[in-house]
């Protein structure tokens, strides 16, 4: 009888674990994330979800298919929101945001920070919270940020007759050097502007870098075919006529810069680690700052936030965890040592068990962190055709490079064009 009871006591407790085994697993979130990018940030997003996981044992990060840049990424979740398959978590360009606040995709993550102790403690500066607040709200959180820098080969400006330690700091002495680069033959490429990164960020650059601005402070009508604009164009256009700029595309130049053949490239920090990566040792390069000409200057801050587009309460709290985490101050050490970015977290610069110590390895990181007095919001254009607005400006953009319009010409059609899409 005795045996009995023991094999039946046995028996309930293994069915109490099972059962208990079965809620546990039943109670566990698949989280889906989605971002952009995948050759800079395929490796980081791994290493991310293991660290995530190991925390947090009772969410599971799956990974949808990265999408291949900002645009892609803002076109795929307004056509996943269409059929209701959005993840719970899309990361999307800082100036493309806006396209999910006005739709009302994106979740208002104010209930969350509230329930937070010392939010700005963690390392989440107002400048940065910024960068995905509207109407007074914030809906985003930055993961990676950027500023455009030029890369230069050294090997190849020696050869040139310049210093790379003293590298130009004007628009002028960097075309002069990029001359005496195309003159040394051997198909070697004086300068490349990658002008065509995102449609209009370059561009942004060149604009806010004499001092201008996309549209009024209204936001009426466009402002960037002002006396800014003008000579952000005149800029471009020179770089094709005089320097002898060759029509490249993003891939190209990249390639062209790692293969040891392009001297001044003008990119975004957040290829570093690729540039890294690429180059392998094969010649020795550094970063320099963006030239800056015009008063009261600015350079546009790139990169990508985290958005929040899960509606249930529970793959909301699950989708916050992952969010927070990545971008904190753990999360943005991971993100900085595999790419380019700077943090957008303020803690791990000055941690030596984070940041303080890589940066003072890898001195061509410090060139975007040289440029923050300068950065302001990459500029979002209202309305519905955000992406439309943008793709205009890269086709009047490309006549310039292919030569197929004067550069003053292809201001006044940019603007056109652009003033017709706004809304009215």
């Amino acid at each position: 009888m005795r045996r009995h009871i023991k094999a039946w006591a046995a028996g309930a407790a293994a069915l109490v674990m099972l059962t208990a085994g079965q809620a546990l697993a039943q109670a566990k979130t698949t989280l889906n994330v989605q971002y952009p990018l995948g050759f800079i940030f395929d490796k980081v997003f791994v290493t991310l979800k293991a660290e995530f996981e190991k925390q947090n044992p009772d969410i599971t990060v799956n990974y949808l298919p990265a999408y291949k840049e900002y645009e892609d990424a803002a076109q795929t979740a307004l056509r996943q929101a269409i059929t209701k398959q959005l993840p719970d978590v899309a990361l999307q360009a800082i100036n493309l945001q806006r396209l999910f606040v006005d739709r009302k995709i994106a979740v208002d993550l104010t209930p969350f920070i509230a329930k937070e102790k010392d939010w700005q403690g963690q390392g989440f500066s107002p400048a940065m919270m910024a960068l995905g607040t509207y109407g007074g709200k914030p809906y985003g959180l930055a993961f990676a940020v950027s500023t455009p820098i030029v890369y230069v080969n050294d090997d190849l400006v020696r050869k040139a007759g310049g210093d790379p330690a003293n590298f130009p700091t004007t628009w002028d002495g960097i075309f002069d050097l990029a001359k005496k680069v195309n003159a040394l033959g051997d198909d070697n490429v004086g300068l490349f502007y990658s002008w065509a990164i995102t449609g209009n960020w370059m561009w942004q650059a060149l604009v806010f870098s004499h001092g201008g601005s996309m549209m009024t402070a209204d936001e009426k009508a466009i402002a960037f075919d002002k006396e800014p604009g003008k000579k952000s164009i005149e800029l471009l256009g020179r770089m094709v006529k005089d320097v002898g700029m060759p029509n490249l595309t993003p891939e190209a130049s990249r390639a062209a810069f790692f293969a040891g053949k392009l001297a001044i490239w003008t990119e975004s920090t957040s290829l570093l680690r690729v540039a890294d990566d690429g180059v392998a040792g094969k010649f020795k390069w550094r970063t320099a700052r963006f030239p800056v000409p015009g008063p009261n200057a600015k350079l546009p801050t790139g990169g990508a936030s985290a958005l929040m587009f899960a509606t249930e309460p529970a793959r909301q709290e699950a989708a916050w965890k992952f969010m927070k985490f990545i971008t904190g101050a753990e999360g943005a050490t991971i993100m900085v040592k595999g790419t380019g970015y700077m943090p957008p977290n303020s803690l791990p610069a000055s941690n030596p068990a984070m940041l303080k110590d890589f940066y003072a390895e890898k001195p061509n990181h410090l060139t975007s962190l040289s440029q923050q007095p300068l950065m302001t919001a990459w500029y979002a254009f209202p309305g519905d055709n955000n992406l439309k607005i943008i793709q205009a400006i890269k086709d009047r953009l490309q006549t310039v490079v292919d030569k197929s319009a004067a550069p003053d010409a292809a201001l006044s059609a940019m603007a056109a064009d652009v003033q017709k899409l706004l809304p009215k």
